[in-house]
């Protein structure tokens, strides 16, 4: 009356250890014929077979222990990761504004020296620089242009 095999089959069914699986005396001629996972089954929900609870004492057992200066976690510090998150998105979109034309090589020397100082919080606040830097050249243009015009005349 070897019932190993029929235990680890109930174990591996139910997902508990061989030791966990109990059989009811009087059905063991039913547990004998079971061959499948779904026989198993059908035996626990008609009572054939009991799980046990599990025994042993609990794992919250530690009371009152301090943690060692070892185990102390820190804060992680995330400074450097937003640095280069924030520089590599500034610096793709002065790339793109150089590719495009908009800014010379000097421009964007000085706005990558910029990026770098973390003068610019955001990327709208980068754009927003960029706008009044070529307010401020399309002013000065203007300025030299009528400085010509008056000596002309």
């Amino acid at each position: 009356m070897n019932l190993r095999s029929k235990k680890q089959l109930a174990a591996k069914t139910f997902g508990v250890g061989k030791g966990r699986i109990a059989f009811v005396n009087e059905r063991i001629e039913e547990i004998k014929e079971a061959i499948t996972k779904q026989d198993m089954r059908n035996l626990k929900k008609d009572g054939a077979i009991i799980i046990k609870e599990i025994k042993g004492r609990g794992k919250n057992i530690k009371k009152n222990r301090k943690k060692g200066v070892g185990n102390v976690r820190q804060k992680v510090n995330t400074r450097k990761r937003d640095y280069v998150i924030l520089t590599r998105k500034l610096r793709k979109v002065v790339a793109d504004k150089k590719k495009k034309g908009e800014i010379n090589r000097k421009e964007m020397k000085e706005i990558r020296k910029k990026i770098r100082n973390k003068i610019f919080r955001s990327k709208s606040h980068l754009k927003e620089h960029m706008g009044e830097i070529k307010k401020w050249e399309h002013k000065k243009e203007e300025e030299k242009r009528t400085k010509q015009i008056m000596l002309k005349d």
